[in-house]
């Protein structure tokens, strides 16, 4: 198997472009029982296993174990771009008639090979094997199942205080550098890794939901909140002899998004989780994760007024200058600037943004939040102090920064930069529309990095640093994938310097993701995202000199994927 499908390889391209050129065109839809004759023999026969039974005739059969089989992977790996509902954001729509029309095989080379607009692929990376590949192309050519809702009382009902606050240490038990410790996610497992900046050795693993998306710490620096993709919010105590768990609470099935009050007065009180599924935010106590209150976000467009079920929450920062969070709801293209002063009677400003709103961060005064709308090639600028919408900027390709990445431009002043999924440029916006000296670039891009390839996931600096991060984790091509460009801010007229991180670890398979920089802002942590059942790595470099500085390895990393410094995630570094 494995000397098949490495030897395909080398037709990839081939294969993509043959597979792009047939979805172009129209063919006739698949029929119930084609190539998939129960008895017929072959990898498909289903002999006289129980079916699921499609609402549509159209679609390809499928055993119940597969269709449960699919329903998982599809929300494991797919549901985060295209939807629970696939009804399409940073991915196209997956809609069961034109996935008919392309038909399983054409649909199967996409799964395996990836595209150029930032698909991984799913069976060059050796994450999906070929039946799995099978069963979801067949799967995503049924009407999509749609999952439970959920309101205040079932996400109470899943609350689990596990230690009470008044059952906690009153001061830190530990001999932790807490400012300078890394919450790594271990995304197949469903864990993270906490890791000592210092001694670069792994101080606990904690299970968690699975594939965790982001870490967030509180405003004091005791508190750890993840969350992963199905719903589930943990609360860890860094005080404790050893990290430990101390409350959990899952806010649906589906979630990406988690923060804390960071407004003087209310650290560590408050926190906020957003959902994909339901589409809703959730206001937590933050010290017990207590659900407070649920506040959906289906509703109209903001541009045609359309209804859409599902407007998910992408992403949600917390305001320094306000009591505020400020959250992103992907569909309908708002921000919202939720005002927690006040829980019993929420105020919230909505700002009209732009559609399939994502990812983003704070500009370097922390002022202005930009967010990236990656099917509109924008990037949006909302001013947080007035409340009101800054700019709109075209920018390259599907653009994903991540955090983003802020510095003074030698020419150009403040400026904020990202990445992009569907390019291979970093687009460089300046963000100083008050600065007598730079106003004239507030809000355009003033520059075009080149990086060394395309499917850049994050990007990253740091204000001790004078460089800049860039990966290129989704590019098809694997040299590309396992690579990094380092740009120097000082001298940008000159090329980036491109390290293969994966070799500099010694491993063969994976992805090169997530710069981080440690407290000091004189290391750069990059994740090598193994197979869940190969080898992974962290690998620590040198930001000045540019060389390799440690490499961890241990079993327990099992595809590392964001990490998320203490110090910089508090303060908003980046």
């Amino acid at each position: 198997m494995q000397q098949r499908k490495w030897h395909l390889i080398g037709l990839a391209p081939l294969a993509l472009a043959v597979s792009i050129a047939w979805a172009q065109q129209k063919h006739p839809p698949v029929t119930a029982g084609a190539g998939y004759e129960a008895g017929a023999g072959g990898p498909h026969a289903l002999g006289k296993e129980e079916m699921h039974q499609s609402t549509d005739p159209m679609a390809p059969p499928m055993t119940k174990a597969e269709f449960e089989q699919a329903r998982q992977i599809y929300f494991d790996r797919c549901a985060g771009c295209h939807g629970v509902l696939r009804k399409g954001a940073t991915g196209k729509p997956l809609l069961p008639k034109d996935m008919q029309n392309l038909g399983t095989e054409s649909l199967k080379v996409f799964m395996t090979y990836g595209t150029p607009g930032g698909m991984p692929g799913f069976g060059t990376a050796n994450e999906l094997t070929d039946k799995e590949i099978d069963i979801l192309a067949r799967y995503i050519q049924h009407p999509a199942p749609q999952p439970p809702e959920w309101g205040l009382k079932e996400i109470k009902a899943s609350w689990k205080l596990l230690v009470p606050p008044d059952k906690r240490p009153k001061r830190k038990m530990n001999d932790l550098d807490l400012d300078n410790l890394f919450s790594v996610t271990l995304r197949d497992s469903g864990e993270v890794a906490l890791i000592d900046g210092n001694s670069k050795k792994i101080v606990k693993v904690l299970k968690t939901g699975f594939a965790v998306h982001i870490s967030r710490f509180s405003k004091s620096g005791r508190y750890l909140y993840t969350v992963g993709r199905d719903g589930l919010i943990n609360l860890i105590d860094l005080w404790m002899p050893e990290p430990e768990t101390v409350a959990t609470v899952r806010i649906g099935s589906d979630a990406r998004s988690v923060d804390t009050a960071k407004f003087k007065g209310y650290d560590d009180k408050i926190a906020i989780a957003g959902s994909y599924w339901p589409p809703s935010y959730v206001i937590l106590d933050g010290f017990t994760l207590e659900p407070v209150k649920v506040m959906s976000t289906r509703g109209y467009t903001y541009d045609e007024g359309e209804y859409h079920p599902e407007p998910r929450v992408a992403s949600i920062v917390s305001s320094h200058i306000k009591p505020e969070f400020v959250v992103n709801v992907k569909e309908t293209g708002k921000i919202l600037l939720v005002d927690y002063s006040d829980i019993k009677n929420l105020k919230t400003t909505e700002i009209e943004a732009e559609r399939f709103l994502h990812d983003g961060g704070w500009d370097g005064s922390k002022r202005y939040f930009l967010v990236a709308a990656n099917m509109r090639d924008t990037v949006v600028a909302v001013d947080t102090k007035t409340g009101r919408l800054a700019a709109k900027v075209k920018v390259g390709t599907k653009p994903h920064p991540g955090r983003g990445a802020n510095w003074i431009d030698k020419r150009y002043g403040p400026v904020w930069a990202t990445g992009h999924l569907g390019d291979d440029t970093v687009a460089v916006i300046g963000t100083a529309p008050e600065d007598k000296r730079y106003a004239k670039y507030a809000w355009k891009v003033v520059r075009k990095l080149q990086n060394h390839g395309s499917g850049s996931l994050f990007i990253k600096t740091h204000p001790k640093s004078h460089n800049l991060w860039v990966d290129a984790a989704l590019d098809p091509d694997p040299d590309k994938q396992q690579s990094v460009s380092v740009f120097d801010l000082n001298d940008l007229s000159k090329p980036a310097q491109v390290i293969n991180i994966a070799k500099l670890a010694g491993i063969e398979k994976g992805r090169v993701i997530h710069p981080e920089y440690n407290k000091h802002g004189d290391e750069v942590w990059l994740s090598v995202w193994g197979p869940k059942t190969g080898e992974s790595a962290i690998v620590v470099m040198d930001d000045k000199t540019r060389g390799l500085k440690a490499v961890i390895k241990d079993k327990r990393l099992v595809t590392p994927t964001g990490k998320f410094n203490l110090y910089n995630t508090v303060n908003d570094i980046y």
